[in-house]
């Protein structure tokens, strides 16, 4: 339970402090740390501040500081007792109880996987959760996470696969869905997975993480490729310049993940010498505009759980969701009205004279003031960062094979005019083998079960019995198995399209035809897909991550006329429209 439920009079026993940065540090020094008990002793007339009792000195807190200090009370620990055999015999009496369930919770920690789309959290996810695994979202929210939990090195790992995103911005539901995590359910560890062979793009999001100021380890994911390509990276030193401990893994193949999660305990327990904390510099002007910001902040309340720079950065960019949340704690307005009057003033400090060379004369004339918004600049001083950062410890193969093999790969398949003949023979192929060579074990299953049936038939008097059996169960059964082989040669090919990378590209040129109809690129294939079969085609589109045009393509497949209504078309069209019937079936 948390703190802030404890009861007047009763006591409890600290498991862990959740939250980050200023605040965390704050509430450990006060002497709530793993095992210590604290009583609550008295509560305001209004119910907030809460007096508690610990270490024989008292210490009042708000409710909200309380809530972030997960506790065992005396009630929760005879409960224990009483409903798990292990621990029988265990002292109900004094803190004995409360201090074992304590220290068995305080070996549990919560990971929570953050990383831009198709950096292979989700293979880490797969790998170190094995099938332990569901999926869950918070209320009234379409974005979906997948939840694990396995054990390593004596502790019980809680792992989080969160939706992929680019930044933590509010523009996205997924972007908005990681940042409500992360500040409501403060996990324990931050597990920031990155592409490394794609550092500066993924780096964006692991500085908006820094300003969240978050304990953190970083995935050096597909490092094999890093290596593979001849590019040189000095992991320590870009470690030191990020303040975090950062492993390099191959998601595909298992590499590193030990070694993860290992690191993972060094840092719970405050172990690891490269977790510190820093500041993304965004040039001095910037820093300017966010220590201002910050100080209104301070005067006002704002330093709670939330982190004040990350909360002064997002006011700065005009984020609407955390101007609601200043707006409910501030309502006289004075920070945001603040931080109007700094973004108006950073942007007419920021004009650059735009000058052209007249035709006639010669002479360079003025021709507009271009003035630079806080938020442009915002993000071009983190992308600063980054690429200052990697420029210390970073070495890109200019003669890699890789890169080049890949650049003409794209020239080809991404081409104008080359691109869809090619999507169309990756198509044909796709299409000829799921529904040509998945005709001969759809067969086999076919003649399996009506062999069954017969067997059943032949054998049984006939009845209720019999006919449940041979008609209801193996004939149902047998409708439904028959369409596996289709379904497994599809997920074997999109396998190998996704792991390509050509489903990627295959989007690209689709995406302006699928997004007139209000889709996604990746819908065009299993669109395409159920001309032959809706069956399989429906599964496919598991493929897309958007969940709204995941469900519009599975609305849209069953008007794809299929290969078993096709005959349908031509009975109906030869017996009432046989004059005009190629022009009826075309239409």
């Amino acid at each position: 339970m948390l703190l802030s439920e404890l009861q007047t009079g009763k006591r409890g026993v600290v498991v862990r402090v959740a939250g980050h940065g200023a605040f965390r540090k704050r509430i450990i020094e006060m002497g709530f740390i793993n095992g210590v008990t604290v009583e609550a002793v008295l509560n305001a007339p209004l119910n907030d501040p809460i007096k508690y009792r610990i270490m024989n000195f008292e210490v009042s807190l708000r409710r909200s500081d309380a809530e972030k200090v997960e506790i065992v009370s005396e009630e929760e620990a005879e409960r224990e007792i009483v409903d798990h055999d292990d621990y029988r015999g265990i002292e109900v009496e004094g803190n004995t109880a409360m201090q074992h369930i304590a220290a068995e919770r305080s070996h549990t920690i919560n990971v929570a996987l953050v990383g831009n789309p198709n950096c292979g959290k989700t293979s880490i996810f797969n790998i170190a959760a094995h099938a332990h695994e569901r999926v869950g979202n918070y209320s009234g929210v379409t974005v979906d996470e997948k939840v694990g939990t396995f054990e390593h090195g004596g502790y019980t790992f809680n792992l989080v696969d969160l939706p992929g995103t680019y930044s933590l911005s509010a523009y996205s539901p997924e972007e908005l869905y990681v940042r409500k995590h992360i500040i409501e359910k403060s996990p324990d560890i931050i597990l920031n997975v990155v592409d490394g062979s794609n550092l500066e793009r993924n780096l964006y999001l692991t500085t908006q993480l820094i300003d969240m100021d978050i304990t953190m380890v970083m995935a050096l994911n597909m490092y094999d490729e890093l290596q593979r390509s001849g590019d040189r990276l000095d992991i320590d030193q870009l470690s030191t310049l990020l303040g975090m401990p950062i492993v390099p893994t191959t998601g595909r193949s298992g590499d590193g993940i030990d070694s993860l999660f290992d690191k993972i305990i060094e840092v719970f327990e405050g172990r690891d010498i490269k977790t510190r904390h820093i500041h993304v510099n965004h040039g001095r002007e910037l820093e300017r505009c966010i220590k201002q910001l910050r100080t209104e902040l301070y005067e006002h309340g704002f330093s709670d759980s939330l982190s004040t720079r990350f909360l002064a950065i997002k006011l700065l960019e005009n984020d609407k969701q955390l101007e609601q949340y200043a707006a409910e704690r501030d309502p006289d307005g004075s920070v945001l009205q603040m931080r109007d009057r700094i973004g108006e003033e950073f942007r007419k400090g920021s004009g650059r004279r735009l000058v052209e060379t007249d035709g006639a004369s010669g002479h360079k004339v003025d021709v507009e003031t271009e003035h630079q918004d806080i938020e442009s600049a915002i993000t071009d001083a983190k992308y600063a960062f980054v690429r200052g950062a990697l420029a210390e410890c970073y070495a890109r193969n200019e003669k890699s094979t890789l890169h080049h093999l890949t650049d003409r790969i794209d020239a080809i398949v991404t081409h104008r005019w080359l691109g869809y003949p090619v999507f169309l023979i990756f198509m044909f192929i796709t299409f000829y083998c799921t529904f040509a060579l998945g005709a001969y074990p759809m067969d086999w299953i076919d003649t399996l079960f009506g062999w069954l049936g017969g067997l059943v038939t032949d054998n049984m008097a006939e009845g209720p019995l019999r006919s449940l059996l041979a008609d209801g169960i193996i004939a149902g059964v047998g409708s439904v198995i028959v369409f596996l082989p289709n379904i497994l040669i599809l997920y074997l090919f999109i396998s190998f399209m996704e792991d390509s990378g050509y489903m990627a590209r295959a989007a690209f040129i689709m995406d302006k035809l699928m997004h007139k109809m209000g889709l996604h690129g990746k819908s065009f294939i299993p669109m395409i897909m159920g001309f032959g079969c809706n069956v399989p085609a429906i599964m496919a589109t598991r493929t897309i991550e958007d969940r709204k045009s995941r469900l519009l393509t599975m609305l849209v497949i069953p008007m794809m006329s299929c290969s078993a209504r096709i005959p349908v078309y031509v009975i109906l069209v030869s017996a009432f429209f046989s004059k005009y019937a190629a022009l009826v079936l075309t239409g």
